[in-house]
């Protein structure tokens, strides 16, 4: 297609689809752009141009596009089944991923009561440098000086080379861990049959639930919490804790616990009204103070919130290590652990929302592995198929199914179904992509990858308009600030950062700052010269952004 033609199909767009997320009277003047196809990490134009594709397409597409063991398996898939219906029918692709995932899921404290170290895969510290257990704090440029770590402002291809080769990484890691010996530990502190916390040594994840996007399996978490306390007798717990900052999807449900204005002020008056606790977000730490630090003090407010609240509380909902959404805030690990104790403690939910941060984006195949926990509900999606189906499932206990299972007449069931619920294609391509980061060295490789990342980042160590530069695995982001100094942020109306999408945009780079914050989730399958060419597009956009061109 020329390029007129590629206008044509702009115009026939703007005629009649209404875009997600998008004040449709930005595009008068912002280009529409028709995509033709992709691969690896790289959008293609009907028009000859190209775009690497930095932010994953909204961090859905973990491998690249078009992986060609994900392609394949959707091609054989659509020669079996394409659908049916998950109610009083079944079909392999959706036993076999709820058995992987079971089997891959996070695993609590080992028989010592210290975290589990779940890989030897992670992602850099505050200083830059590799550490060999988990637990690490978000990397930010040690060159900041200690002001920059203080408050956080509002937010608002290589040719001829296979772009999903893997790199000549020394030897394959062991991600997944073996199938556990034994039955299923309990959780800990909860009825008859429970262990105290120490001795926990299986993964507690046993069942899955599927759901079709984000937004559906954090509803999904939401209700079960609720309905097992009630089918306990409980039914006066009917309240939430969410984090300052965090964010969970745009469904009713799924918006209520989420914390950014943008999407929550107008639909206020329709949602629940949850208990917000400060986020442990490290950018917000005090003069001086660690992002451990950080985090111990936001985990005693917590204990105070739930020592008034944790009787009308169902569950605490976090988005764990990276708050995505909110301005791609990072906190440190032991953040996570500190959370589990309090919810053994008083006897309360935690729900992982690990539907970005999932499968390798922080440096481990879970973040919660990290600090060795394990949630009362785990929610799962975006990279799941790699970025080509819609699908999401959430894991939880035997101990939340059995609370539910009794006869009809007990009105215990949990009616909650959607159409295309466990849909085969969506399944075989999940399947695929746990079955690439099996086989493979893909998370080795995002290792050596995070490392050229930081010191591509370098470049905005001393830079008067950056307020923090961080990194927690293959999510980094860059704070725009006006002054360096006071970390005074630009003024929203201003939108500085869509001056840099447009900057990128015009330079072959796909960025979508979140506010003013500049952020990078690429696919797995980058390259070191592609993340130069990422870092150095958006330095010149910045540039541009900053001096208000």
């Amino acid at each position: 297609m020329t390029r007129s033609e590629s206008d044509r199909l702009a115009t026939r767009d703007l005629a009649v689809v209404w875009h997600p997320c998008t004040q449709m009277h930005d595009h008068e003047t912002l280009p529409m752009l028709p995509i033709a196809r992709a691969e690896g990490a790289w959008l293609h134009g009907f028009d000859g141009r190209r775009w690497l594709d930095a932010v994953s397409s909204w961090w859905t597409c973990l491998l690249g596009h078009r992986h060609p063991r994900v392609v394949a398996a959707l091609k054989d898939q659509l020669d079996r089944l394409d659908h049916v219906m998950l109610a009083g029918f079944t079909h392999e692709p959706a036993i076999e991923l709820a058995e992987e995932l079971v089997r891959i899921a996070p695993r609590g404290a080992g028989p010592s009561g210290a975290p589990r170290a779940a890989s030897s895969v992670t992602s850099g510290n505050r200083d830059g440098a590799f550490v060999d257990h988990p637990g690490h704090a978000p990397f930010s440029l040690r060159q900041l000086p200690p002001l920059a770590r203080g408050k956080r402002s509002e937010m608002s291809p290589q040719d001829g080379k296979d772009p999903h080769a893997p790199s000549p990484a020394s030897g394959a890691h062991s991600f997944f861990p073996s199938p556990a010996s034994g039955g299923r530990c309990p959780e800990g502190g909860r009825g008859p049959t429970a262990q105290p916390p120490e001795s926990h040594d299986t993964a507690p994840l046993a069942r899955v639930l599927y759901a079709d996007n984000g937004s559906a399996a954090i509803e999904i978490a939401l209700k079960l919490s609720f309905h097992y306390w009630r089918n306990l007798g409980l039914g006066a717990r009917r309240r939430f804790i969410a984090l300052t900052g965090g964010y969970h999807g745009e469904t009713l449900g799924a918006l209520s616990v989420t914390d950014v204005p943008l999407y929550r002020e107008t639909y206020a008056p329709l949602l629940m009204q949850p208990i917000f606790a400060p986020s442990p977000d490290a950018y917000e730490a005090e003069p001086g103070e660690s992002a451990a630090d950080c985090a111990r003090r936001r985990l005693r407010e917590l204990r105070a919130i739930l020592d008034r609240h944790a009787h009308e509380c169902c569950a605490v909902i976090v988005e764990p290590l990276v708050q995505c959404a909110g301005g791609m805030r990072m906190h440190d690990a032991s953040y996570l652990a500190g959370l589990r104790a309090l919810c053994d403690e008083y006897d309360i939910h935690f729900i992982a929302d690990e539907i970005a941060v999932g499968f390798g984006r922080t440096g481990t195949l879970f973040a919660c592995e990290q600090a060795g926990v394990a949630p009362d509900f785990l929610c799962l999606s975006k990279g799941l198929t790699g970025g080509t189906l819609p699908l999401s499932a959430v894991l939880t206990t035997d101990r939340v199914y059995e609370a539910f299972y009794a006869e009809h007449a007990a009105g215990k069931a949990f009616l909650h179904s959607h159409s295309y619920t466990g849909n085969p294609i969506a399944c075989r391509a999940a399947l695929a992509t746990l079955s690439v980061l099996r086989d493979e060295p893909v998370l080795a490789r995002n290792r050596e990858l995070g490392t050229h990342l930081d010191r591509a980042l370098e470049c905005f160590a001393d830079h008067p308009h950056v307020g923090d530069v961080r990194r927690t695995g293959m999510i980094a982001a860059i704070e725009l600030v006006a002054d360096r100094r006071t970390r005074t942020h630009f003024p929203a109306h201003e939108r500085r950062g869509l001056r840099v999408y447009r900057h990128g945009l015009d330079h072959g780079v796909l960025l979508r700052p979140l506010g003013n914050v500049v952020y990078f989730m690429p696919p797995f399958c980058i390259t070191p010269e592609e993340i130069d060419t990422m870092v150095a597009v958006a330095a010149d956009g910045i540039e541009c952004a900053v001096r208000g061109q």
